[in-house]
């Protein structure tokens, strides 16, 4: 414990963040580095505590107290390589991840958590910038051969553990680049590709192989990879988006959250999207129907393209400012959160059912009609009632829907492979990560359905021990999960 008295004497520091009236006028990151000297008193606030709950809230089981000392005693060299015994890719989680640790924080009973995430991304950006982060190149090769399929956070940390264990591995992706949701479905402002970039570079030196644009089953079929490879992984994400099933869903200008995300994504890698294909907010009338994370990329984006307006629905109550009786510490804390998105403008709307969309004359959206709704039980099940009277219009031209994911997508990739699917929909493994069909592993979003990033690099990770295992007969990998 660095300082006895940290948590008493010093209060959490936000993460800084530039200027709204700057930042909505371009497409760099929302954040900015934290000062050295701040960064050090927010790790003096980490009491190191006999039972760490923060490693429970945590997937990936990451040493917390010991990198928040380390941080505050200027041991920086020595941070970064805790970090990285248990995190692959921490300035993808230090960015991306709503940080169940800090939910499951002690200090958090009673007081503001440590700022364990700003101190995660804090730590890896002065590693790579110093130089500490280099390539690990294997000492020995076993020259057996694994495919990954999938190139998001689970496929990356998978490929990344088994290139360590020395195996020869490709990573195969449908996609023109690497990088699935983290290329394409998080906006520029939350993460620069930048930083996606630098971490592939390392892994492309490291021995790892990348062949984007082959969509597995279609450009190759599965019967050629299971010949070539000793073993694979199915780590393709939930890319089947959730549908809203109401009248004059087919108008115009109503949209998939991921179809909008990826069109403004490719323009900032500097793609020539034809603007007959481009889908624009500029000087629109916008509704986003979801108040989850994808729901806020999509405000976020929005805002910098110029929306008109914009109106963000939830289905869900507004969450209450503090923890509710029974959602007791450590569980993940449902309370009403801003992210900087929602600090950019927007209204938003909770309990609230969409009934209809409304067209003009040319077949395109021109409003919204919506009721207020309540919540009830009924024969055990949650149902969502509407409320006598509430009905209201909001006039918009792009609705973009963003419910989230379904699961895996259906295609030749699972069907000529004959996986067995769980009652969700999702890919079944077994208790060694192996689905029904020998050699042919799953992790991720695929196999759990749609979760957190940190969720899938553990995910990857203990696939990989898994894989490993079952070419060797046995594996010095770490296994987060079992």
């Amino acid at each position: 414990m660095g300082k006895p008295t940290g948590f008493i004497e010093i209060q959490r520091k936000k993460h800084p963040t530039r200027p709204i009236e700057e930042r909505i006028h371009d497409w760099r990151e929302v954040y900015l580095p934290s000062p050295n000297g701040e960064l050090m008193e927010q790790g003096a606030r980490c009491m190191d505590c006999g039972i760490p709950f923060c490693h429970q809230g945590c997937p990936l089981g990451n040493l917390i107290p010991d990198w928040n000392d380390l941080v505050y005693r200027d041991q920086w060299h020595a941070a970064i390589d805790r970090l990285h015994a248990t995190n692959n890719f921490p300035e993808f989680t230090g960015r991306l991840c709503p940080a169940p640790c800090e939910g499951a924080c002690v200090l958090g009973i009673n007081d503001d958590p440590v700022t364990i995430k700003d101190i995660e991304v804090s730590i890896i950006d002065r590693a790579f910038s110093e130089g500490w982060v280099t390539p690990q190149i294997p000492a020995s090769r076993t020259w057996k051969k694994a495919a990954v399929i999938g190139s998001g956070p689970a496929g990356l940390a998978a490929a990344d553990q088994l290139n360590r264990a020395g195996h020869l591995v490709t990573v195969f992706e449908k996609s023109d680049r690497i990088g699935g949701l983290l290329r394409y479905g998080i906006p520029e402002f939350k993460m620069e590709k930048r930083v996606l970039d630098r971490r592939l570079a390392l892994m492309e030196a490291e021995g790892v192989v990348f062949r984007p644009g082959v969509n597995v089953g279609v450009d190759v079929a599965m019967s050629r990879l299971r010949s070539d490879f000793d073993a694979i992984l199915l780590a393709g994400g939930a890319g089947d988006p959730r549908d809203l099933d109401v009248p004059g869903r087919e108008l115009q200008g109503i949209h998939f959250a991921m179809d909008y995300l990826t069109l403004q994504n490719r323009r900032c890698e500097g793609d020539q999207v034809p603007d007959d294909q481009f889908i624009s907010a500029k000087d629109r009338d916008v509704v986003i129907i979801g108040g989850g994370d994808t729901g806020a990329d999509c405000l976020g984006t929005v805002h910098r393209q110029g929306a008109r307006s914009v109106y963000q629905l939830e289905l869900m109550p507004m969450p209450p400012d503090v923890r509710a009786s029974d959602n007791p510490w450590p569980l993940w804390p449902q309370v009403f959160r801003v992210s900087p998105a929602h600090e950019e403008g927007g209204d938003r709307l909770y309990s609230v059912s969409t009934q209809r969309f409304v067209g003009d004359e040319k077949g395109r959206v021109r409003a919204l009609q919506a009721t207020k709704v309540e919540m009830a039980r009924k024969d055990g099940r949650l149902e969502f009632v509407p409320v006598p009277d509430s009905e209201f219009d909001i006039r918009t031209d792009l609705v973009l829907l963003a419910m989230g994911f379904t699961g895996p997508e259906r295609g030749p990739l699972l069907t000529d492979l004959g996986v067995t699917l769980t009652p969700r929909g999702n890919v079944a493994r077994d208790a060694r990560w192996m689905t029904n069909v020998p050699g042919v592993f799953t992790a991720g979003d695929m196999q759990r359905g749609q979760s957190l990033i940190v969720w899938a690099i553990a995910e990857g990770r203990s696939a990989a021990c898994a894989i490993d295992q079952f070419l060797m007969g046995e594996s010095q990998l770490p296994a987060p999960l079992p």
